[in-house]
């Protein structure tokens, strides 16, 4: 059945017969069937889970634990029990970039030059070696293939969130079976395709400059610039792993949501910080300071 959460608006596809459950994202207490739409592709591929629950339990644990001392006290309170293992949906992209660029080559070289100074009151005349930089232009082409960009499908997880848990292992990515996701939440994509194809690009043109970038001549360069066509374009619908916890530290703040690669078991969360602690942690140090004042201000006037 597919079901949309009415807090984050994720897509989810729960077991048949459920209508309500907890959206792993956001802790949201209920979602709500949706009708089916053209904008949700069936998946190509998928990858499997690597991480057991209890391990998964145990790098959300050591993480939480290892966070600020200034973070929130509620998380003290979340269940490990609620980590819940869910397939994700993203867009596998890949294409082929055909890219025109420009650019200011820098070649050093090395002159000896005289120069002037005084020394005990007498002007005297010195030479040094100083570094020089020739600039000439650069033009070309450069072609490469673009593999493997993964954005995310889903309202729940960001692509930020699923930047920071890459890379996963597409070594072992395997056609989607409805098999390979049995007894597991799967979420349907939620975020239009063209709006994970304009993510995509971003993310590919990025690269590009990146491997521009890396194979300039020269000793530096500057005014790089590059218009890069993208041709043979592939995108794919893709499952991947993630293990999830969303914890209510607080009933009028939004959840913390802490993620694991469900492969490598990379974790990433934001730490909401608790105020109180910080303003409890101030004031105990000015109180430990005025002490030590006032102590060594009587030993002094003994």
């Amino acid at each position: 059945m597919n079901l949309r959460c009415q807090s984050c608006g994720a897509e989810l596809v729960v077991a048949e017969g459920l209508r309500t459950t907890v959206c792993p994202y956001c802790a949201a207490p209920s979602v709500v069937e949706r009708p089916p739409s053209l904008d949700r592709p069936a998946p190509t591929f998928a990858l499997g889970f690597a991480l057991t629950h209890q391990v998964a339990g145990e790098r959300v644990k050591h993480w939480l634990r290892t966070r600020n001392p200034w973070s929130h006290s509620g998380l003290k309170r979340a269940s490990l029990q609620d980590v819940r293992g869910v397939y994700v949906p993203a867009y596998l992209y890949s294409a082929r970039a055909e890219t025109h660029y420009s650019a200011s080559i820098g070649e050093n070289y090395t002159e000896t030059e005289t120069y002037t100074t005084t020394e005990n009151g007498k002007t005297v005349t010195k030479t040094r070696t100083v570094t020089k930089t020739e600039w000439r232009p650069l033009r070309g082409q450069h072609a490469e293939y673009v593999p493997d960009v993964l954005v995310t499908a889903s309202r729940g997880l960001s692509n930020p969130e699923l930047e920071h848990l890459e890379p996963f292992d597409l070594r072992v990515l395997a056609r989607y079976e409805p098999a390979l996701v049995a007894g597991w939440v799967a979420e349907e994509p939620s975020l239009s395709r063209d709006e994970c194809l304009r993510l995509a690009r971003e993310e590919a043109l990025a690269r590009v400059g990146r491997r521009l970038e890396s194979f300039m001549p020269g000793d530096s360069h500057r005014d790089l610039k590059h218009d890069t066509e993208l041709k043979a374009e592939s995108l794919d619908v893709c499952l991947v792993p993630v293990w999830v916890l969303a914890a209510r530290y607080a009933p009028d703040k939004p959840p913390l949501r802490v993620v694991v690669n469900g492969q490598s078991g990379e974790v990433y969360g934001r730490v909401p910080v608790s105020w109180v602690k910080v303003v409890l942690t101030v004031l105990g140090v000015a109180a430990l300071g005025l002490l030590l004042y006032v102590l060594l201000g009587q030993g002094g006037r003994s």
